[in-house]
This record gives C-alpha cells, sequence and structure tokens, in this order.
C-alpha cells in the first residue's frame, strides 16, 4: 500500500512539474510574442527618363555597384546637341543685335520699343537656349546615391520614351525592418526598444531595434506600423529577407 502511495506520490510531483514547465514555456512565449518582418532598403528609387531617345549606353548589370554621381544610362544626344548649338547661335545673334540697338539708340536713331524688343527677343533666346542646355543634361542619367542595380528595365539601343522607367537601384548598406504589431503595443514600445529577429533565408537571429512608429492605426486590423534597424555589420542581410520578431514586453504591460 505503501509503495502504491509512493508511486502516486512521483507520478504526481512529476505532473505539476510538467504542467509548471509548460506554463513557464507559455509565459515566455506571452512576453516574447512573434510577428513578421521584412528588410527593406532605406534608399531604393526607380529612375526613368526625362526624355525620349535611344539607349546609347548601359556601363552597369545588374548587381553591380556604383558610386553617387556616377553615369548608370546614357541616351543618344546628338539631337539635343543640335539644338544646344541652334539655340547658343540664335542667342548671340539676339545679343549683338541688341548691341547694335543700343548704339543706335545712343545717337537717337531707334525708338525706345526696338530697344524693348530687342531686350525681350534676346531673353527668350537665352531661356531657348537654357532649355536646350537642360534636355543635354538630361541625356546622362546619373545615380542620386550610392548602391547596386537592383533591376534592368531596358536594352541598349531601345527606344525609350519621356517618364519611362529605366533601372531600378537600391543602397544595400542602409536597410530597414518592416513590422506589422498589434495596436495595444503601443502602450509600451518606443524608439530604441530593442528586439530579436530571426531571418528565415539564413536561419540566423540577429539583433535590431526600433528606430520609429508611425503615427496612424489601422482601424480594421487593429495593427500600427514599426520600423527599426539591425544593430551592428551584417553584409549577409539583403533587401527582400523576411523572418519573425520578437519583441518581449515588459511585465507590466498588457
Amino acid at each position: 500500500m505503501g509503495g502504491r502511495t509512493g508511486r502516486a506520490s512521483l507520478l504526481l510531483a512529476q505532473a505539476c512539474a510538467a504542467l509548471l514547465l509548460l506554463a513557464a514555456e507559455a509565459a515566455a512565449t506571452e512576453a516574447a510574442p512573434e510577428v513578421r518582418v521584412q528588410l527593406t532598403a532605406r534608399r531604393a528609387t526607380i529612375l526613368s527618363s526625362e526624355i525620349a531617345g535611344r539607349v546609347a549606353a548601359l556601363p552597369l548589370r545588374e548587381g553591380e555597384a556604383f558610386v553617387e554621381g556616377q553615369e548608370i544610362v546614357a541616351l543618344d544626344c546628338d539631337s539635343y546637341q543640335a539644338r544646344l548649338r541652334l539655340a547658343d547661335a540664335k542667342a548671340s545673334a539676339a545679343e549683338r543685335k541688341l548691341e547694335a540697338v543700343r548704339l543706335l539708340d545712343q545717337r537717337k536713331a531707334v525708338g525706345k520699343i526696338d530697344l524693348d524688343l530687342a531686350t525681350i527677343e534676346l531673353d527668350a533666346s537665352q531661356a531657348e537656349r537654357d532649355l536646350a542646355a537642360k534636355d543635354v543634361s538630361r541625356c546622362s542619367l546619373r545615380a542620386p546615391f550610392g548602391g547596386r542595380i537592383a533591376e534592368l528595365r531596358v536594352k541598349r539601343h531601345q527606344y525609350v520614351t519621356t517618364g519611362e522607367p529605366l533601372l531600378d537601384i537600391l543602397d544595400e548598406r542602409e536597410l530597414e525592418v518592416e513590422l506589422l504589431v498589434p495596436s495595444r503595443w503601443v502602450s509600451w514600445l518606443s524608439a530604441g526598444t530593442p528586439f530579436t529577429m530571426r531571418i528565415e533565408e539564413l536561419q540566423r537571429d540577429y539583433p535590431a531595434r526600433v528606430t520609429r512608429i508611425v503615427p496612424r492605426i489601422d482601424p480594421v486590423s487593429q495593427t500600427v506600423k514599426l520600423y527599426g534597424v539591425p544593430l551592428g555589420e551584417h553584409p549577409e542581410l539583403v533587401a527582400g529577407m523576411s523572418g519573425v520578431a520578437r519583441l518581449a514586453a515588459p511585465a507590466a504591460a498588457p
């Protein structure tokens, strides 16, 4: 009888220990719930053509790096340069004409209206030259920041129209973490809150921290968007990777 009682007590103790372990694990899970995260490039954009023309040069391929100010697309500029030369000639002629009219005006040989018209003609020709020069500058597309080519949307010798997307670029050195969390978490979340993210593509954990909270709650999903940054140097991380993040709420937080 005593043996049975002892065995029952042992089984009861083991069951209680198992229940306590499950409760501890549940509490840990509640303290650090998981939400989906995605890595995005802080600086990324689609560059489009500001003029119509034929693609004369694409010096870089997808994945290759460039520095700020480097030419990454060149359009055939012959016609635009010809227009600039024509505009220069017109501006020079208007300038010479104005000088002549001023000499005649000093001798009282022309009226004030002639001087005004010559001045207006020079202003108009100079504006036309400025527009032509602007078009010539648009023949060369230069990188607004350093980064890599994410996607080429055109090929060399292809004709493109004004506003047509040419390529996607991004700066993979400055990554952000996007998270959607329950809106009730805003009571304890703030800029600087640390969290851990597990990137699925690499099956590794990385430390990160919250940098800012979007001040708008989605009324349907009752979620709010957060942004964070990975801590430390991790060249293996690239834009587009995703995973889960664990944010540990304070003990008193809901």
